[in-house]
Formats: structure tokens, sequence, C-alpha cells
């Protein structure tokens, strides 16, 4: 047995902090204990990043008109994404998607501006800024879980909208709203898999081995 690996009952707890982390809308009231946004955020930045490039920043919302601004974007672009669905319109305009108005905090992250003189490790895959980014955000997401506290990110919104609300500058680009806060329970499945918008997938569907499995195609949609 490695003398690096942690012990069983540490493991178990990494594995069940996975496993039951949920995606939360509906928040209880009250506020986040002292202390623990600052380390909510010290975890998000130990994410690991590509190049060392550290691409995440941070805008807590802290004014009242500043987030029912937010949720305004938001709001527009629940409306629009309900638009564009062939099916299920009504159902997704029945669906709860933020808990910007309840939440004890909410946070903008957005990628830096002039993260194109980064090129280490991302020659050929300039993306890599937003895969490290929502490392941070993982991060974040499983210390609030074992906390206690729900996070939900957000992403119905117009980057550029929230940009301008927030006087970001040329180059930086919101990618997420992160809502925080008291939960009266967590979910004991996602809320989307419980209402049928998708599944797990089986983990023969996701892994294939020395090359790309015949036939296997895109997850599909529930609309």
């Amino acid at each position: 047995m490695s003398d690096h690996r942690y012990s069983s009952a540490d493991i178990a707890v990494i594995e069940r902090v996975i496993r039951e982390r949920r995606d939360i809308r509906h928040f209880a009231a009250g506020k986040l204990p002292d202390g623990l946004l600052g380390r909510l955020l010290d975890a998000a930045h130990l994410g690991p990043s590509v190049g060392y490039m550290q691409p995440w920043r941070f805008v807590r919302i802290a004014s009242g008109d500043t987030r029912e601004a937010l949720w305004r974007i938001v709001d527009a672009e629940r409306v629009a994404t309900a638009a564009s669905l062939p099916t299920r319109a009504a159902d997704f305009l029945k669906l709860k998607i933020d808990g910007i108005r309840e939440a004890a905090e909410v946070l903008v992250v957005a990628l830096m501006p002039g993260r194109e003189a980064h090129i280490f490790g991302r020659r050929t895959l300039p993306e890599m800024d937003l895969a490290s980014t929502a490392c941070a955000i993982q991060n974040m997401w499983l210390l609030a879980r074992a906390e206690g506290i729900g996070l939900g990110w957000v992403s119905f919104f117009d980057p550029d909208a929230v940009g301008e609300l927030l006087a970001m500058p040329p180059g930086s680009r919101a990618i997420a709203i992160l809502c925080l806060g008291p939960v009266a329970e967590f979910p004991s499945a996602p809320v989307l898999e419980t209402q049928g918008w998708g599944s797990r997938l089986p983990m023969h569907e996701v892994l294939f081995e020395d090359r790309w499995k015949a036939g296997a195609g895109a997850t599909p949609t529930a609309y």
C-alpha cells in the first residue's frame, strides 16, 4: 500500500461528497457561517490550471440593485431558452433555474482578459482556460457540499450583458453565476433527472478502449 494513500475513511468521505453534490436552486434563509466564503474562494483558487495561468476572476455581488439587475439578465435568457426548445418550452418554464434573489451570496465567475498571451498548454486547445476555471468551481462546489451549503451554477445569461453590468474589461468573459447559501435539504438525485430531463449514462456508453466505440454517439436530448 502506498504511503501517500489517504485512509479508507477519508477516501469514503471524498467519494461521498462527489456522489452527493447537487446543483441547487432552492435556498433557505440565513447567511453563510463566518469565514466560509473566504474558505470556499481559497478552495477555488487552489484549482489546477493549464500553464499555471489561473484564469479565474470572481466578482462578489454585494449590492441588492446589482443582484436584481443580474436576475433580470438571467430571466431574459430563461424566456429565450424556452422559445428555442422544440417540444418542452412549457415544461422548461416550470423549472426554477436560479436562486439569485434568495441565496446568501452570489458570485460571478469570469475568465480574465489577456488570455491569448498564455500559450503554455493552450496552443492547440485554447479552451483550456475555461476547463481550468471549471475545475476551480468544482473545488468550491465540493467544499460547499461538505459544509452543508448549497451551490448552484447558473449559465442562463448573455455574457456581454453581464460584462456591461459589472464593468468588466474587454477580453474578459463571464462564464458562471454562482448562488450559495443554506438549504432545507439536498435532493437525493439530480433534479433534472427526477423531472425527466435526462438520466445518468451507464459507464459503457462513455468509456471506450483504444479507439472510439463503433456507433457511439451523443447524449440524447429530452426535447
